[in-house]
């Protein structure tokens, strides 16, 4: 089985792209993706426990990965949650699968975003990751618009081995992610 695309740009354009700007004495010292975190919270999960199902099974279809629940860690009796109960999903892609689900984020899922002018970069943490939220799982082409029962978002959260913000856009950049462009003024 061949490679996915974005892992041969990636060890092709990104890494020597990498290496001469931040002078890195080593590739090893070029940052990577190391893992590609989708949640997505659903808030009316307490009181319908389906659309936790759908949840799973919405994100099993988006990544190609067996999605989880995500448990409520504690109990809040205002909003009727227990410790326990069922209130999202999550998957955590790796290695190719993760390649080949960024290479669809970028290409098909984000220019189908109403009014698309590029991603903010506004996510990073601070330590090299970035974090990125979707107002409607229908931009995915897996996702039939007749089956879904409520339109909900995600949280794609992008973890690099970079060591700072700078580095990881670069590193975003470098594989195409399609940043709002900067005004130098």
């Amino acid at each position: 089985m061949a490679n996915p695309r974005l892992k041969d740009i990636y060890e092709k354009d990104v890494v020597p792209a990498l290496k001469e700007k931040f002078q890195y004495k080593s590739v090893m010292m070029v940052p990577k993706i190391e893992k590609i975190s989708v949640n997505k919270g659903i808030g009316a999960a307490v009181s319908d426990k389906k659309l936790v199902d759908a949840g799973v099974e919405e994100l099993t279809q988006i990544t190609g990965q067996q999605a989880v629940p995500t448990l409520a860690k504690t109990s809040i009796s205002n909003f009727k949650l227990r410790e326990g109960m069922p209130i999202g999903a999550r998957v955590t892609l790796r290695g190719d699968k993760m390649y080949e689900f960024l290479d669809r984020l970028m290409t098909v899922a984000l220019p189908r975003v109403r009014d698309f002018r590029g991603i903010k970069d506004k996510g990073f943490d601070g330590r090299g990751n970035y974090t990125l939220g979707v107002k409607e799982q229908i931009i995915f082409p897996e996702i039939s618009i007749d089956k879904i029962n409520k339109i909900s978002g995600m949280d794609i959260t992008f973890v690099t081995s970079a060591q700072t913000d700078e580095e990881s856009y670069e590193l975003l950049k470098a594989f195409g992610m399609p940043f709002v462009k900067k005004n130098n003024n």
